[in-house]
């Protein structure tokens, strides 16, 4: 046999990645803009996170990361718990945290939400809604009004939030790739994963995405494929069990 074979580093493979917004939030719950900001799971958060590891169980995980927001670590400790994985433990990443809102942060949603639909000509937030729903509305539109209307300056814009998500996941999955492919779970946030798909795919049209759904990307060969998006059938397996 020849030397050089057995020596030959592992063929780059297939990586599945699963990537999940956190559990529900105190914030969440009464309604506050929640970014860099944070709270604690409620139990409904815990409870949800321990689904989504139930609904996982056959899944096996090569490596698991999660940005560095309490929520976040604490919902992909409890997955990996729940699930059987005691042992994995996620890397933290600032680059998968939430939008930044500024000086919007722990305010009420409908004080930021408000502000933003009298900036683009609406009468009320729930008129500019009805607009959001329907794609006239995006999320790059409200957020680059954050921007304008944030005072402190650190509010972050569409474009900014998409590009740190994406070279994030880039990295992730060119480094398990050179380890062989495999799962990998990552646990962000809501925006976040919604900026971050919103050029790799048609079917994202902006829809809120559950605490707990999964969004699955397969990265193979260089390329990205999304095969689903907000699924929350993990978890409504993991209810069952």
């Amino acid at each position: 046999m020849n030397d050089s074979t057995s020596t030959k580093e592992k063929a780059d493979g297939p990586v599945t990645i699963y990537v999940t917004r956190h559990g529900k939030t105190m914030f969440n719950t009464v309604h506050r803009a929640q970014g860099w900001s944070d709270t604690p799971l409620t139990k409904k958060g815990v409870d949800v996170a321990q689904d989504l590891g139930d609904g996982l169980t056959d899944v096996d995980f090569k490596a698991a990361y999660s940005s560095d927001s309490g929520r976040a670590r604490e919902t992909a400790r409890i997955v990996l718990d729940s699930k059987g994985q005691k042992k994995l433990n996620a890397a933290e990443s600032t680059q998968l945290r939430e939008v930044c809102f500024g000086s919007y942060e722990g305010d009420l949603d409908e004080n930021m939400w408000g502000d933003v639909a009298k900036n683009l000509g609406y009468p009320s937030q729930e008129a500019m809604m009805k607009d959001f729903a329907t794609g006239k509305v995006t999320l790059e539109m409200c957020l680059a009004e954050i921007v304008k209307l944030d005072q402190s300056g650190s509010a972050e814009n569409y474009d900014t939030v998409k590009k740190r998500m994406q070279d994030k996941l880039k990295s992730i999955a060119k480094e398990n790739a050179k380890n062989g492919g495999g799962n990998v779970l990552i646990v962000s946030h809501g925006m976040s994963i919604g900026a971050m798909i919103s050029d790799m795919t048609d079917e994202y049209k902006g829809q809120q995405l559950e605490n707990a759904s999964v969004t699955k990307i397969i990265y193979e060969n260089g390329k990205f494929t999304v095969d689903s998006i907000g699924d929350m059938s993990y978890v409504e397996a993991g209810q069952k069990k």
